[in-house]
């Protein structure tokens, strides 16, 4: 029903994403886009080039008087750096691309591989495009997705749970947008100030930190994904969708990984009926998905992402070229970046539950979504009767 390409480098002109398959009439609030933005920015931890970027994206086709038209739209974000590298980006031949050539491959980093599979002797062909300054233009998609899911009911929370050796203990009560005045969009106060001394410190050291990071999906009806085809099962789709993130490493639902340390009376949740209200959970230790699909309860995803492979005190490399012995290239590069990675994953698994959303209940226009919604709601609450 709905897809999107997008294109851009980290000190190109800009990024840009085309989306086909919104239905006509969905309201579109920039200032959601621009919020979520802004977000993704912040975070204690954050390097340089957070001061240059104050990212807001520009609605270029699909869109008029608010609303969408039924045709592609098109998202742009302008860099503001790319005044400093328009010499040595430019498309046109004649570059200046001797100038900040890589040659030092990071480790961590797509560098090496990529330019071996390439044919590259810059390696900043390669970091370029594999730079997570490309998650800003999914967090623009995805925040149009919000958009949408937010006309039935349905929001979307991210919050940090860990970083480095400290975790949190989650307080599902504090989620909302206060959260993201915090230094680490963490819900745990005692926790947060120990990451942010903990943040300091490997800042001090010219070292980096990862984390984990959880999204909470609310309001989401029973039934959405499916049990039928591997290629529409929701746990798997969100899987790839987190996955995809640049350093995201691990990916589990619910319970996750603990499913397997616990015998299987503390692993599943009981099914429960009470008149009027009908089937229910007292747990949500499945995180929302039953048999790929959604049960009614929040969905909840938690990822995994590595520390920053780009660190001020560099990680021994070797030349590309010469083969000599070296410290890999430095860019800018932050000592945390785990609550922007919150921000990001939260809009990455929005755009996600939308594709799986409107497959159940598309239509050409948010009337007849609306139309297709409403009408399983009421089969729904025929069977939970």
């Amino acid at each position: 029903m709905i897809r999107y390409l997008e294109a851009g480098e980290s000190h190109g002109k800009g990024l840009v994403a085309i989306v086909e398959g919104l239905p006509a009439g969905i309201p579109v609030d920039l200032e959601l886009i621009n919020t979520q933005l802004a977000r993704r920015q912040g975070g204690h931890g954050r390097g340089g080039r957070m001061k240059i970027e104050k990212d807001r994206v520009e609605i270029l086709t699909g869109v008029r008087d608010g609303k969408t038209l039924g045709s592609p739209v098109t998202l742009m974000i302008s860099n503001r750096d790319w005044a400093n590298w328009e010499r040595i980006m430019s498309a046109e031949a004649g570059a200046a691309v001797e100038e900040r050539v890589v040659t030092l491959p990071r480790p961590g980093h797509a560098d090496l591989t990529g330019g071996i599979k390439y044919g590259q002797q810059d390696l900043r062909n390669i970091l370029e495009r594999a730079s997570a300054r490309e998650t800003a233009i999914r967090v623009a998609v995805g925040a149009l997705a919000q958009n949408v899911l937010r006309q039935f009911g349905v929001t979307l929370w991210s919050h940090v749970v860990r970083i480095g050796e400290i975790a949190a203990q989650p307080d599902y009560a504090k989620l909302g947008d206060a959260l993201y005045d915090t230094a680490v969009y963490c819900t745990d106060s005692t926790a947060s100030e120990a990451m942010v001394r903990r943040i300091d410190e490997a800042k001090a050291q010219g070292d980096t930190l990862g984390g984990v990071v959880e999204v909470v999906v609310q309001g989401m009806p029973l039934g959405i994904g499916s049990y039928v085809h591997y290629d529409r099962k929701l746990d798997g789709r969100l899987a790839q969708a987190v996955m995809s993130i640049q350093a995201f490493k691990g990916v589990e639902i619910g319970l996750g990984f603990g499913a397997a340390q616990v015998p299987g009376s503390q692993a599943h949740d009981e099914i429960f009926y009470e008149a009027g209200r009908g089937f229910y959970h007292k747990t949500n230790r499945c995180g929302g998905l039953e048999g790929s699909m959604t049960n009614g309860e929040p969905v909840v995803v938690r990822g995994a992402m590595k520390p920053i492979p780009t660190l001020y005190q560099p990680l021994h490399s070797a030349d590309f070229l010469t083969h000599e012995a070296g410290l890999a290239s430095v860019e800018r590069s932050d000592a945390c970046a785990v609550p922007a990675a919150a921000i990001v994953m939260q809009n990455a698994v929005a755009w996600t539950v939308l594709e799986s959303f409107l497959e159940k209940f598309g239509g050409d226009t948010l009337a007849e979504v609306a139309r297709n919604y409403q009408g399983y709601l009421d089969a729904v609450k025929a069977v939970m009767q």
